[in-house]
């Protein structure tokens, strides 16, 4: 079990902070966000099995077929961007795009290095055992389903109190938005490695800012 540096990192996470961004839209984006909400929700049911087809193929390959990479990384960036548009970070105005597909353009983005080998041995483990010191954790940061509004965990709180911020002065508090955005890289950075995408073990740590970091902290 290894942990790359960041400059290394194959899950790589960036939320860049649109301004100006709007003092009252965040209040319909749970309404505007409701379409992306039920498409996700059938995504996600088919992520379920599409995993599980990925474990057998690792156990007895120690291959992620590649179709199936694409799809559960297609998932990932798509809650991601939907997430950093509403309230998960409320940190654009731009609408989601309907895809799987990557989206440079777009301020939130998630890429995850295709791995040409993966442990027979960490695919046993790795998913639940080895994750759960990290679930714990993020059971603070998301509190409840992180799909609704508001969830009641950390990131939750601190997305409240930048729209409140911004409800009143017409800005996003950039302060607030580098911790925000540390927090979901560890969220994503988990979920990548639950989902068996990845065998680098995630770290203990916030990695804040809207880019990547390129040294190790």
């Amino acid at each position: 079990m290894t942990t790359p540096p960041a400059a290394h990192w194959p899950v790589r996470v960036r939320g860049a902070l649109e301004d100006p961004l709007s003092r009252w839209l965040w209040l319909l984006k749970w309404l505007l966000a409701l379409p992306h909400y039920v498409v996700l929700l059938f995504l996600w049911i088919a992520f379920v099995p599409v995993s599980v087809v990925a474990f057998f193929s690792i156990l007895f390959t120690e291959r992620y077929p590649r179709g199936l990479f694409d799809f559960n990384l297609g998932v990932l960036r798509w809650t991601w961007r939907v997430s950093y548009y509403a309230y998960g970070a409320l940190g654009t105005d731009r609408y989601p795009p309907f895809s799987l597909k990557a989206a440079p353009d777009y301020p939130a983005t998630l890429d995850v290095t295709y791995p040409e080998r993966l442990s027979r041995g960490l695919v046993l483990v790795k998913w639940w055992l080895l994750a759960i010191p990290h679930y714990l954790v993020l059971g603070f940061f998301l509190g409840g389903v992180h799909a609704g509004p508001w969830s009641g965990g950390l990131i939750a709180l601190l997305v409240l109190i930048a729209a409140v911020v911004l409800a009143v002065t017409g800005t996003y508090p950039r302060d607030l938005h580098v911790l925000v955005m540390g927090l979901n890289r560890w969220v994503l950075r988990v979920a990548a490695y639950a989902a068996l995408m990845t065998d680098a073990y995630p770290p203990f740590r916030l990695d804040m800012g809207g880019e990547e970091p390129v040294t190790e902290r």
